[in-house]
């Protein structure tokens, strides 16, 4: 009787009275997406393992916030979603951290070098950087996720669409249409500062 109810009803049924039951439930229906998932974004198998185990531990510790203004699977998703690309930035932040350490133990007059020679360039590419972050965060969230998705995550057409469950002739056109319009609001910024 239990599996027969979907993912929304078990919720409302089940964690309040069992919530263990719930969460069983709930895990064993979508452990094996969420790890997929996981892995398609951190290509690695042992960290796809830990994202998984960590997302199911988050999800049901904000499962009683869950307000069906999406499906469960959405909402699941898109917990898996923001939780790996948190672990992924964390990841290059302390791996920068550890190349400027590493940086700093060159010779002085080594750094004073590359500074010179490097700072113009680094300077460009940094506000450049900058500003399409903002533009990319000034997008409506499932425009800057799909763009993320195809050149952060290096997912393919396909993979996008299984990940959003749509067609990939949906897929191509919502990338089309997000990256015109980042080249519109990217060209206008730059003409402003």
């Amino acid at each position: 009787m239990k599996s027969k109810l979907n993912d929304e009803e078990v919720i409302r049924q089940y964690l309040t009275t069992n919530p263990n039951d719930c969460f069983e439930m709930l895990y064993n229906r979508y452990v094996g997406k969420v790890y997929n998932r996981c892995l398609s974004l951190t290509k690695d198998s042992e960290k796809a393992q830990d994202f998984t185990h960590d997302i199911f531990i988050k999800m049901f510790s904000r499962l009683d916030k869950f307000e069906e203004r999406s499906t469960f699977s959405t909402w699941l998703y898109s917990i898996s979603y923001n939780y790996c690309m948190d672990q992924i930035r964390l990841g290059k932040r302390l791996t920068t951290t550890s190349l400027e350490d590493d940086m700093n133990a060159d010779t002085e007059q080594d750094a004073k070098t590359s500074q010179y020679v490097s700072a113009d360039d680094s300077e460009d590419l940094e506000d450049n950087l900058q500003h399409l972050n903002r533009v990319m965060n000034a997008l409506p969230k499932e425009e800057s996720m799909i763009l993320r998705l195809k050149y952060q995550d290096g997912l393919d057409i396909r993979q996008i669409a299984e990940q959003l469950n749509l067609k990939d002739s949906a897929v191509k056109m919502r990338l089309k249409r997000s990256r015109e319009k980042v080249k519109r609001i990217y060209g206008i910024g730059l003409m402003a500062g």
